[in-house]
């Protein structure tokens, strides 16, 4: 919320605004990047293709059955090298993770650099509907008529 000069009613600029506060309120965007780079670049160089390099799913592996995050591995594996059609066969719900990612981080930055709070509210509604989204991602994709969704 912006505080307001009740005098002038006029908005006060954000305050820190100089190089040294901005660079300080983009070190957890920065950071949070830096991990995030750090694991994509893990999974680009480390195939989750080649078997022995991760554990296996444990639903996948005991019941048959692909859970929403099988095939997350190798569709990261594919965007690192490019692949985003390989990707999205893999597993298209990561794929829309990755991007979702990219465009919150995104305004996060920006709102950072501009001295503006960021902060995202997820309602009950929000939360339930990727609940929802999950669940039939998941039931489609161990039907047979969904076996193009399976990494």
């Amino acid at each position: 919320m912006q505080d307001v000069n009740l005098d002038s009613r006029k908005a006060t600029p954000p305050a820190g605004t100089g190089p040294g506060a901005v660079l300080g309120r983009l070190a957890v965007p920065a950071g949070l990047l830096a991990a995030v780079a750090g694991a994509f670049a893990y999974v680009g160089t480390v195939d989750p293709n080649e078997p022995g390099h991760y554990p296996a799913c444990p639903l996948l592996q005991y019941t048959g059955i692909y859970c929403p995050g099988c095939g997350g591995l190798r569709s990261a594996h594919a965007v690192v090298h490019g692949d985003f059609l390989g990707a999205l066969q893999d597993n298209a719900v990561a794929v829309v993770g990755y991007a979702l990612f990219a465009v919150v981080w995104t305004v996060w930055v920006v709102r950072a650099a501009r001295g503006r709070p960021f902060h995202i509210e997820l309602g009950s509604a929000h939360l339930w509907t990727v609940g929802a989204l999950l669940l039939v991602f998941t039931v489609v994709r161990n039907l047979p008529f969904g076996g193009w969704l399976h990494p």
